[in-house]
């Protein structure tokens, strides 16, 4: 079966499925729009990373070849592509997918992340690899919500999904209070690379939220080691720097 015929019959099922249970938004209950659990209204709200760092997609307020964090701190990945800011009301759909247990989140997200990127991204990978959870978290959570997200961009780009090769070794403390040196020391050690994987030169490390970029910088260091020559990130967002007070 071709991916054209695949995607034409999951368009089928999709209508079929909301022509009996009409679409409505996840944000605020009105009726969802174009086939979607999101309406047209808070769908404008989402606030697109239209001027952001070239390198690690932080966003900007003007345009600029790098951001003052990359001119001090080369990260270790190529580049980085997040098409959206980490706000509101975005930031409520991805607490659902992550907390929520809302695979209808994670849906609506996907098919944003698709709608946003058009087409095929310049210098596409040779592999698609979520950033892992470690077996407890997983247990927790049921679903690991960086691979629920890679699934649909692996099948519109006809781009293999690895989610057998990096692996979380051990548990670390929640991120969201930690600063990012303190976030860096918190995640160092905590992936490998599956014995005996075999990768590709070129990949790209996906996950959900790029705040830092402490997770998906340890992600990339780990491949490196493990010999790819180039490691790209995709993530759906990406969080702006905290104001200084």
């Amino acid at each position: 079966m071709t991916v054209d015929l695949k995607r034409r019959i999951a368009n089928g099922w999709r209508r079929l499925q909301f022509a009996l249970l009409p679409p409505h938004c996840l944000l605020c209950g009105q009726a969802g729009s174009d086939e979607r659990d999101l309406c047209a209204a808070c769908a404008v709200d989402l606030v697109r990373n239209r001027v952001c760092c070239p390198r690690c997609a932080l966003p900007l307020q003007t345009p600029a070849p790098l951001c003052g964090e990359c001119l001090h701190h080369t990260p270790s990945f190529a580049t980085a592509m997040a098409p959206f800011v980490y706000a509101r009301p975005l930031d409520q759909l991805v607490m659902r997918l992550k907390f929520g247990r809302s695979l209808a989140a994670g849906r609506v997200l996907s098919e944003l992340w698709l709608d946003a990127l058009g087409s095929m991204p310049p210098m596409p990978p040779q592999a698609l690899i979520p950033v892992p959870l470690h077996a407890d978290r997983l247990r927790e959570r049921g679903y690991n919500q960086a691979l629920e997200l890679a699934r649909p961009l692996a099948r519109r780009f006809a781009i293999p999904l690895r989610d057998d090769v990096l692996a979380r070794t051990r548990t670390t403390p929640a991120q969201s209070n930690l600063d990012a040196i303190e976030r860096r020391k918190n995640l160092r050690g905590a992936f490998s690379v599956v014995e005996g994987a075999t990768l590709p030169a070129h990949v790209a490390v996906v996950d959900d939220v790029m705040t830092t970029g402490a997770t998906l910088h340890e992600c990339t260091r780990t491949l490196l080691r493990a010999g790819v020559a180039r490691v790209d990130v995709w993530a759906l967002a990406r969080a702006p720097k905290p104001r200084q007070h």
